[in-house]
């Protein structure tokens, strides 16, 4: 494995449970819920772990069926994430959901386009493998017309 760059993120504890990250020369602001003493100001820790690998592999997919010339209306990843109920609680599964709209689409060129991201490109997918079950499914819709 070659090993070509880092990323550095820094979390700075502002006040209570609320903490300010920077990614990318982006802040966001993370807390925890009010019953185990934050205020609430921002999402907590695990979620992100749903919008990387959300985000990462919808990037592929919308990369390669641009290459593939597939002509679609929009795109909508949703991720389930199922938690351990003792602790540490975690993720020890995750379910992808490709919402992808548009006319007369080629499902075989979305399946693809999904495969690759989850066998090839997503490095989040990649690392989350190696720790937990993946699954996912396509579903295909058809815009709506509005009179």
């Amino acid at each position: 494995m070659a090993v070509k760059e880092k990323e550095v993120v820094s979390t700075r504890w502002l006040e209570n449970m609320s903490f300010e990250s920077e990614i990318n020369g982006h802040k966001i602001i993370i807390d925890a819920a009010p019953d185990v003493g934050g205020e609430d100001l921002g999402p907590r820790p695990k979620p992100f772990m749903l919008a990387a690998l959300g985000g990462c592999t919808a990037m592929d997919v919308i990369s390669i069926l641009k290459k593939m010339r597939v002509d679609f209306k929009s795109l909508n990843v949703i991720v389930e994430g199922g938690l351990t109920t003792e602790h540490p609680r975690h993720f020890h599964k995750m379910h992808v959901i490709y919402e992808v709209e548009g006319r007369d689409l080629p499902l075989d060129k979305i399946e693809k386009a999904v495969s690759l991201s989850e066998e090839k490109y997503c490095g989040v997918s990649a690392v989350y493998r190696k720790a937990l079950h993946i699954t996912s499914e396509i579903r295909i819709k058809e815009p709506s017309f509005v009179f």
